[in-house]
């Protein structure tokens, strides 16, 4: 099983300025790459390999030195990353979707370089973490590390923060069975963050609407800003702060219900939402992005695995609609948020009634 831990670095001026050199020159060597790709299959017809590719770096070398400023792995994994654009377009095409064709990265849309194997380590004593041709940069190690580190990637935010993702393989441990018998389903919403068919509920923390008189604030004032000029790349990272303010929040909490949910439950039942199809609603597509379902759902799939726990998605078809007690069907439009069964006089929450019955669905699907 791989686990990734993420770290705080605090690289020194010249760090910082090697890193950003770092990040250009792969970029760069992304950039030559896709154009060789490309130019290759415009006068020849021709697809080039990554092992190709990867044999072009030794020329590159000889022509422009600066190359050898950077790991030659790490100059690897962004030929890497262009092999990987294309096989993902050309999967996409195939399937029937209309991707976009892989573009060239301007200077701010290449923020992350990759150690796949070798040339990094952690100090002893977690203080620093050493990146060859960058030197020790002193990092936050608020936990420590368990298991064999395979990769590392360094990434630099849109608020020109810097941090490390150590990727890691750790022993699966083989569960038998969840950890106890609790099962219960959750019915996501927008009045509600999530209901589970114990009764409990979660409010929705609504990240987003809750920034977004301030966000509106700061967007304007940065539209009204000449192009180019000092106040307007400040105002930039004004914008860049609010959205990763966002964004952490909406992180913590998540992962703090999900880590709460297979902990507490055994067996975690949710539905198998289309949450691209929902967005499509004008009217609803802000909140339904800002309340994230899909990164609630991943989460405590990804936790689940260590924790013990079991997760099943069912199928989404009316459960909303269903009564949980006799099984009828009741159909009701979004603005009633009371289920009210004719048939065997069930009063409840619409958003109690849908989880009981994914919590049924999973039940069935279990045998």
């Amino acid at each position: 099983m791989r686990k990734t831990y993420r770290y705080r670095l605090y690289p020194t001026k010249r760090q910082i300025s090697r890193l950003t050199q770092t990040l250009n020159i792969c970029r760069r060597v992304y950039n030559d790459t896709l154009a060789y790709r490309n130019q290759m299959y415009t006068d020849h017809k021709k697809s080039v390999s990554l092992y190709a590719t990867n044999n072009l770096l030794t020329q590159w070398k000889q022509e422009n030195p600066s190359l050898s400023q950077v790991h030659s792995q790490v100059l690897q994994n962004a030929q890497a990353r262009v092999d990987l654009a294309f096989k993902s377009f050309f999967r996409r095409v195939k399937q029937g979707e209309q991707p976009g064709y892989p573009r060239f990265k301007k200077y701010d849309r290449y923020d992350s370089i990759t150690y796949p194997q070798s040339g990094f380590h952690v100090s002893s004593d977690g203080t620093t973490l050493y990146a060859s041709k960058i030197g020790d940069i002193p990092l936050m190690f608020h936990r420590p590390i368990t298991g064999n580190i395979k990769t590392l990637t360094i990434r630099r935010t849109a608020t020109r923060k810097w941090y490390a993702a150590l990727s890691v393989e750790v022993e699966t441990t083989t569960t038998v069975a969840p950890h106890n018998d609790h099962v219960v389903g959750i019915d996501v919403g927008l009045e509600m963050f999530c209901t589970l068919s114990d009764g409990t509920t979660v409010d929705n923390p609504r990240w987003f609407r809750s920034s977004e008189s301030r966000l509106g604030k700061a967007q304007q004032k940065f539209s009204h800003l000449k192009k180019g000029t000092p106040e307007r790349k400040k105002q930039r990272q004004v914008i860049a702060h609010i959205h990763e303010k966002i964004a952490n929040r909406r992180k913590d909490f998540i992962a703090k219900l999900a880590s709460r949910l297979t902990t507490t439950y055994g067996t975690v039942v949710f539905e198998d939402l289309t949450i691209k199809n929902m967005m499509q609603n004008q009217y609803l597509a802000k909140s339904i992005g800002d309340a994230a379902w899909n990164l609630l759902i991943s989460s405590t799939v990804n936790k689940a695995e260590e924790a013990g726990c079991t997760v099943i998605l069912v199928n989404p078809k009316q459960t909303s609609q269903r009564c949980s007690q006799c099984g009828q069907l009741v159909k009701k439009t979004l603005s009633v948020r009371v289920h009210t069964c004719p048939h065997c006089g069930l009063v409840m929450n619409r958003d109690l009634n849908a989880s009981i019955n994914i919590m049924r669905l999973g039940l069935q699907s279990l045998g």
